[in-house]
């Protein structure tokens, strides 16, 4: 049985983070890779850095592919797909990373060809440590969900969630590590401010985040349960925790998810 061929619609840097994360996997042997970008110099850059087939023509990719996996901006998408209708089959796969496009809107543009699967990765996926949110689309098999359930573990870990939490998944994991950036800016500031080297205050509060995130997820706690592990009684952990609230930390952090979320559902309008 011959690979199957997974045509990357819009080879930017998650779309090239993709197709690393298969070429350097166990999937290696099952996939060829292809893709296209905006013009011909871009597209010649990936065809010397990840040595895959890429052009700029979208439509020769779209009829040669077995998934075409879609990874370009919101606003490019109804196009790209209403002026290749007539090249997508029904024994294809659409696999979208577009952030706000429905599975609906994917498979009407499409023709109502293919079988949607809706995706939303972050950015870590690029140092194969993200996060990435799967849902079912019309068409969609559960062989076809298992079969990108294995193409985004190889980015890091996949969860599934109803579509109607996805703008929730965009406005939280999505837009995640730039909140996640900012708290360690801030970290090493204050490190600075204490005395620290810089290099070494972003050292520490990058690699303090990180350990904190593994805890979690290795432990399968609350994070209350292991942010008072770390509490001891009248020790200097309490007083930070108390600036914090002080500072309404938290109510930030959840209005920030809100905001970006809200920004996600006006995007379809």
């Amino acid at each position: 049985m011959g690979k199957k061929t997974v045509g990357i619609i819009g080879m930017g840097k998650m779309g090239e983070a993709i197709a690393q994360g298969l070429m350097q996997s166990a999937l290696a042997e099952q996939y060829a890779i292809t893709g296209t970008t905006k013009s011909e110099e871009s597209a010649k850059e990936v065809r010397s850095q990840l040595k895959v087939t890429c052009t700029t023509d979208n439509a020769e990719v779209i009829r040669n592919s077995d998934i075409i996996l879609l990874s370009v901006k919101p606003h490019q998408v109804e196009s790209i797909l209403k002026s290749n209708q007539a090249h997508f089959r029904s024994e294809q796969l659409l696999l979208s990373i577009c952030a706000a496009i429905t599975t609906e809107q994917l498979s009407n543009w499409s023709g109502g060809k293919p079988a949607v699967i809706r995706a939303m990765p972050n950015t870590p996926c690029l140092l194969k440590s993200g996060v990435t949110a799967l849902c079912k689309g019309p068409r969609c098999t559960d062989g076809q969900l298992k079969e990108a359930e294995a193409i985004f573990s190889e980015l890091g870990l996949v969860t599934t969630l109803e579509e109607s939490l996805f703008d929730g998944v965009t406005g939280l994991s999505g837009c995640g590590p730039a909140y996640i950036y900012l708290i360690i800016e801030a970290l090493s500031e204050a490190g600075v401010k204490v005395g620290i080297s810089r290099k070494q205050a972003t050292l520490l509060a990058a690699q303090t985040m990180m350990g904190a995130a593994k805890m979690v997820l290795e432990r399968s706690e609350h994070p209350a349960a292991l942010k008072d592990e770390v509490t001891t009684p009248a020790g200097c952990t309490i007083d930070g925790l108390m600036a914090l609230e002080e500072g309404k930390l938290r109510v930030t952090l959840i209005k920030a998810v809100l905001a970006a979320t809200k920004r996600s559902k006006l995007m379809r309008s």
